[in-house]
């Protein structure tokens, strides 16, 4: 059974006869009240910072995200092109090869 809680401890102004479940969640509103006044203080500073310096600060990310992209592109690029020049070389030897092999068989018969 739930007892109320002595007239000391209930919260000011809050009537005598709450239960101690009912006091509980009153405070925790009372938090949650205090909790979202903190929230609107911080986001009311947020706000009042200057846009200039938040846009001068993302052109300069977007500048560097910018040129590593390109990096990036011209890297695999250069690897791309690395790999089918030593494909398309070892292929030309090899076909190279069987060339001199078929001309060596055909000067033997």
């Amino acid at each position: 059974m739930d007892n109320p809680r002595p007239p000391s401890t209930l919260h000011a102004g809050s009537p005598p006869e709450l239960t101690p479940t009912e006091q509980e969640v009153l405070e925790e509103y009372e938090r949650l009240a205090d909790n979202m006044k903190k929230l609107a203080s911080l986001l009311d500073t947020l706000a009042s910072n200057p846009t200039v310096e938040i846009l001068d600060g993302l052109r300069e990310l977007e500048r560097k995200t910018s040129l590593v992209f390109t990096l990036l592109k011209a890297s695999v690029y250069s690897i791309v092109l690395q790999q089918e020049m030593g494909w398309g070389g070892g292929g030309d030897q090899q076909q190279h090869q069987q060339h001199q092999q078929e001309d060596h068989y055909d000067d033997e018969e």
